[in-house]
C-alpha cells in the first residue's frame, strides 16, 4: 500500500495522498479522533434521537434519516478510513466489522475482501463524481423541483401532507407553468407530479444520471453524503462527517425554497416566486458548489485508492473492464 491519510491537530483527517507511508494511529491518537468525531456529529443525530422517541416527525431533517439508508448510529460509527492502521488492545474490536483484517500487529480497512460487484459499484461512483465535477454549475432552476413534486396539488396529495402550503395550489401551478422546471437530477425528477414531469427541460432516467448530474445542483451535492456512506468503511469518518454536514445545510435551503410553510419549525421560507428570493436561492447554490468541491475531490481520491488496494494486495486477479454508465 503506497496510500496513506495524514494528521494535523486542526483536521484529524486529511484527504488522501499517495506516495506517502501507510499511516499508523496508536490508540491514544485514533481514540481522540473517534471521540472527536462522534461528539461533532451528536449536533444533529441527538436531537433526532429525542425526537423519535417522543414519536416527533421533522420535515427537513426526516428526510437525512429516511431517505438515506444510511442510519443514525452508523453515521456515528467511527471509519478511519483507507491506508491507516490502527494499534492498541481496543483496535481488536475493528475485527467484528466488515473488510477489517490484521496486519503486522495492527487493524486497517482490506480491500481485497471487496467482492467484484462491490468494486464495479465503486468503479461507477467514481464516474459519476468524476463527471460532475468537471461539468460547469446550472444556476437557473431557482428550486423548482419542489414546486414541480406538488404540482396539480388541488387534485392529488403533497408529498408532505402534514404541513401546510404558503400559496394556493393555481398559483405553484401557474409559476411552474410560468417559469419552467431546469431540472438535472433524476432522483428529484422521478418524484414530480405526473402532470410536471414533461414541462421539465430534461426528461432525465435513471441510466442516464452520469450524463446530466452537475456541480450547481443542490441534489447532486447532498449526494456526496450518499456516496460517502457508500464506500464506507474505506471512508474516512471525517469525510463523512463533512458531506453529512454540508447535505444538513442544502437540505435546509431546499426546504426554505420549497411551496411549504415551514414557519411552526422555525424556517423562513426563501421566497423564489420573486426575483429577490431567486437571487438568494442562487447564490446559495454557488456556496454549496464551492463546499461541495474538496468533498467529492476527496471521495473520487477514496475511490481510487481502494480500487489501487484491492488491486495491489491481489495480483493476479484482474478486476475487469470499468462497468457501463448505469445506475
Amino acid at each position: 500500500m503506497t496510500t496513506a491519510l495524514s494528521m494535523t491537530a486542526s483536521n484529524p483527517v486529511e484527504p488522501l495522498r499517495t506516495g506517502d507511508a501507510p499511516l499508523t494511529l496508536t490508540e491514544v491518537a485514533w481514540t481522540a479522533a473517534q471521540a472527536a468525531h462522534q461528539a461533532s456529529v451528536d449536533t444533529w443525530l441527538l436531537p433526532h434521537r429525542q425526537r423519535a422517541e417522543r414519536g416527533e416527525k421533522h420535515p427537513v431533517m426526516d428526510f437525512l434519516f429516511t431517505y438515506y439508508s444510511f442510519r443514525a448510529n452508523w453515521v456515528r460509527r467511527w471509519h478511519p478510513g483507507i491506508g491507516v492502521t490502527l494499534l492498541g488492545a481496543g483496535a481488536q474490536a475493528f475485527l467484528t466489522r466488515s473488510h477489517y483484517s490484521e496486519y503486522d500487529g495492527g487493524f486497517r480497512v482490506d480491500a481485497t475482501k471487496l467482492s467484484p460487484q462491490r468494486i464495479d459499484a465503486i468503479r461507477w461512483i467514481i464516474q459519476i463524481l468524476s463527471l460532475t465535477g468537471e461539468r460547469p454549475g446550472f444556476y437557473g432552476c431557482h428550486g423548482l423541483h419542489e414546486w414541480a413534486m406538488v404540482y396539480g396539488s388541488d387534485q392529488q396529495p403533497v408529498r408532505h401532507a402534514s404541513v401546510p402550503l404558503r400559496l394556493p395550489g393555481a398559483a405553484i401551478d401557474a409559476l411552474v407553468r410560468e417559469r419552467g422546471v431546469r431540472c438535472s437530477h433524476f432522483d428529484a425528477f422521478r418524484h414530480f407530479a405526473p402532470a410536471a414531469q414533461p414541462l421539465n427541460r430534461l426528461q432525465l432516467t435513471r441510466d442516464g444520471s452520469p450524463q446530466h448530474e452537475q456541480p450547481g445542483c443542490l441534489h447532486a451535492n447532498m449526494d456526496l453524503y450518499k456516496w460517502a456512506f457508500k464506500l464506507t468503511p474505506f471512508t474516512p469518518s471525517d469525510l463523512l462527517a463533512d458531506a453529512f454536514r454540508l447535505a444538513v445545510a442544502i437540505r435546509e435551503i431546499d426546504m426554505r425554497a420549497s411551496p411549504y410553510d415551514l414557519s411552526a419549525f422555525g424556517y423562513a421560507p426563501i421566497q423564489i416566486e420573486t426575483e429577490a428570493g431567486r437571487a438568494e436561492y442562487e447564490q446559495h447554490q454557488r456556496d454549496f458548489t464551492a463546499r461541495a468541491r474538496p468533498i467529492r475531490d476527496r471521495l473520487i481520491t477514496v475511490g481510487h485508492a481502494i480500487l489501487a488496494a484491492a488491486t495491489e494486495d491481489r495480483p493476479g486477479s484482474p478486476l475487469g473492464p470499468p462497468p457501463p454508465a448505469a445506475a
